[in-house]
């Protein structure tokens, strides 16, 4: 008998781990993730119980011109929005998920791994991380099917939050919602579903793919 929708959501009974999980957007996950009956983990100690896993990490950003970068500011970035997710990803899959043979590892990208940001943003590295992430949860929903391991990407576009504050400071609420074809930002619930959906069972047979939630900046600007 084919389970019910809110059956498909339901995850009652399962762990999610939850890095960055304290603010942002990573807190706004975790809460989707407790609603729909998930116990929450917020730290990496621990990963022998894991049915479930969002890689949410907060990202780093750096702004500079690309000819005068500073090398340390572009490790900085890879380590954390690239490596960061390797580590991760390899740790609760060989503790956890591959011997269980079922997980969902859900990650963080951002529309600006898409393509290029505006030419003022001057944010070369965090461009290039960020389309990493998107061809890392490619590779890995390639390699890992045979687990039935799913792996997606979440791609927001702009979301007020501790690492957009100064962007949204010194161009304004208005400004940055004008860019998007339903002129609003991202709020505090517009992530929700779609972490439900990559995180259930209601996305078994959904993997190697990434979703923007962007209110629909990608498909003007051609990402």
């Amino acid at each position: 008998m084919p389970r019910t929708v809110s059956q498909l959501f339901d995850l009652s009974g399962k762990t999610a781990l939850v890095t960055g999980g304290s603010r942002g957007l990573g807190l706004q996950m975790a809460h989707a993730l407790g609603e729909a009956g998930a116990r929450i983990m917020l730290t990496s100690r621990k990963a022998d119980n894991l049915e479930e896993a969002v890689a949410e990490l907060h990202g780093a950003s750096w702004g500079a011109p690309a000819e005068d970068y500073p090398v340390e500011a572009w490790d900085k970035l890879m380590n954390l929005n690239v490596r960061g997710y390797f580590i991760l990803s390899q740790h609760i899959a060989k503790r956890s998920m591959i011997p269980r043979r079922s997980g969902r590892i859900v990650n963080i990208a951002s529309i600006a791994g898409l393509g290029g940001n505006p030419p003022d943003l001057n944010m070369v590295a965090y461009n290039t991380s960020k389309g990493a992430v998107i061809n890392f949860t490619r590779a890995l929903g390639c390699e890992w099917g045979k687990y039935n391991i799913t792996v997606n990407a979440i791609c927001p576009g702009f979301f007020p939050s501790k690492l957009t504050q100064a962007t949204l400071s010194r161009l304004g609420e208005d400004t940055l919602a004008a860019h998007a074809p339903l002129k609003r930002l991202g709020d505090a619930e517009d992530l929700k579903g779609v972490t439900l959906l990559f995180a259930s069972d209601a996305g078994k047979h959904i993997t190697g793919q990434w979703i923007a939630v962007d209110g629909g900046v990608s498909v003007v600007t051609g990402g």
